[in-house]
């Protein structure tokens, strides 16, 4: 077995762990909503209409902040359509998804359910099809006490207190073609730098972000960052990044290599944006936004929306099913943003339920976890104090795209009782030895592994606890010198305590 060294040292520290890394999406798409969160006559069903049992999962899940209402979604959406009595709401067709919502849920819904959940609103408003206006409007109708007309709307619809929603988007995706409204980035970012003017006359302390890139691959990658923060810099706090990965032709070993796309993402878009701040001569840092990430697989049956007249409520979209592979690439991704917490300061694993989710419903059924639940609520839990930046020296594995890269890649977090390395091995055939070098004074309290001799095993609502994170027997902890065997295909957890 090869050997791969690390060293762990509290002195190496990036930056702190940000609540805001584990957040989460809920767009109006596919069963995200309805028979998502929402689904008024299931047995577990509160008094709102909001599954309980998908509440418990999402609490256990460790999320923190949820973006809402999209996607693509987003970009013709009329917010307003979605307050007021519920009878009188009118059913729209959405565009980006050829599906139809009811407007069942809306703002104020959205927000008891955020707040029942536990969970910091992240709202987005739509540049697509609207403007500046409208993001006052649902501004002013969230955030301002009373005594306005939208204030009093919110308060006669039932919510006496204000929101105080603190984290915006300034629209989505909108350097996309397929994006309703989609802009140049010359027209975006001066649209963003409006819009973001406005909403701070009404609430100063809001924290806004700029679209970015829909992905590294978009043509127009790079230059779309510089255009737009340009245009918007002094308005702006964060710019967003969008990245999807899944098994191509290339085959399992080039998709295992994910997080090395994600590290050099990161990495060009702080590096543009810092391009724009020595031409402006401004000490400002922007930081990341990585409201959209996951494994999506784009090309398959559930990802093709109805054509022609059919214009469904809540169809099955984006209804993909994870294996144990997919959950160590999601591992792996979690070690990339933790990695980067200097420059990446919200993060939202898209979605929550249903739609490319970790959690799965079924009508009128259980709710069950994809194994993408498991390397998440993990680090969600576990990770907490400084991120350390962690060197790894050791075996390599070939890629198409990026040449030789490390087979072990990790981070760790230290606190001041704890210490927590996050490790996933990325060969696909060959189990690796991790030697590191561990502060002293430390004892092992736990080690996980999540792997499986089939890595496409994937869970069903009718079996998701067949393979779960288990014991790593492996371990071992002499003075400053901790050992533990890595499956191939795996994502691992060391927990060390004083």
């Amino acid at each position: 077995m090869t050997i791969a060294r690390l060293v762990i040292n509290p002195s190496f520290k990036v930056g702190p762990v940000r609540r805001r890394t584990f957040g989460s999406f809920v767009e109006h798409l596919g069963r995200c909503v309805y028979e998502g969160i929402f689904e008024p006559d299931h047995p577990t069903a509160d008094a709102d209409g909001f599954r309980s049992d998908v509440l418990d999962l999402v609490r256990e899940l460790g999320i923190s902040t949820v973006r809402y209402p999209g996607g693509n979604f987003l970009s013709g959406y009329r917010w307003e359509d979605g307050v007021g009595p519920v009878d009188q709401r009118p059913k729209r067709l959405d565009l980006a998804w050829h599906s139809s919502d009811p407007n069942t849920i809306g703002t104020d819904e959205f927000m008891k359910w955020a707040d029942k959940a536990g969970v910091e609103p992240m709202m987005a408003v739509n540049l697509g099809t609207r403007g500046l206006q409208e993001a006052l409007d649902v501004l002013e109708y969230c955030n301002v006490a009373a005594d306005s007309h939208l204030a009093e709307q919110r308060r006669n619809n039932g919510a006496h207190d204000p929101y105080r929603v603190g984290l915006w988007c300034l629209g989505n995706e909108m350097d996309g073609p397929w994006q309703i409204g989609h802009k140049s980035a010359a027209e975006y970012g001066r649209l963003a730098a409006e819009v973001a003017r406005g909403m701070r006359m009404m609430d100063p302390g809001l924290e806004l972000v700029a679209c970015g890139s829909s992905s590294r691959a978009m043509p127009t990658f790079g230059e779309w960052e510089r255009t737009v923060l340009t245009e918007a810099w002094d308005h702006v706090d964060m710019i967003s990044a969008h990245a999807y990965y899944w098994e191509k032709e290339s085959g399992l070993q080039e998709f295992l290599l994910g997080a090395e796309d994600m590290d050099r993402f990161i990495d060009q878009v702080a590096a543009t944006a810092d391009t724009v701040a020595a031409a402006r001569k401004s000490d400002k840092v922007i930081g990341i936004s990585f409201d959209e990430w996951n494994v999506w697989y784009q090309d398959r049956t559930p990802s093709k929306p109805p054509t022609g007249d059919d214009w469904p409520v809540a169809p099955n979209l984006l209804e993909d099913t994870y294996s144990v592979a997919d959950a160590v690439v999601v591992g792996n991704l979690l070690i990339s943003l933790l990695r980067h917490t200097d420059r990446v300061w919200v993060a939202n694993q898209a979605q929550l339920v249903n739609v490319i989710a970790p959690i799965r419903t079924e009508k009128g059924g259980k709710a069950w976890k994809q194994t993408i639940f498991h390397p998440f609520a993990l680090t969600s839990r576990h990770a907490a104090g400084e991120v350390l930046r962690v060197v790894v020296d050791g075996p390599t594995v070939a890629s198409e795209e990026f040449g030789e890269v490390q087979a072990v890649d990790a981070v760790a977090t230290w606190s001041d009782d704890e210490c927590v390395v996050f490790l996933v091995n990325r060969d696909e055939s060959a189990s690796v030895t991790a030697a590191c070098e561990v502060p002293a004074g430390l004892r092992v309290v736990e080690a996980l592994t999540y792997a499986n001799a089939d890595p496409r095993w994937h869970a069903s609502a009718d079996d998701d606890t067949t393979v779960l994170p288990t014991a790593n027997d492996s371990v071992r902890l002499v003075g400053t010198d901790l050992e533990l065997e890595l499956p191939p295909i795996s994502w691992t957890m060391a927990r060390l305590a004083r």
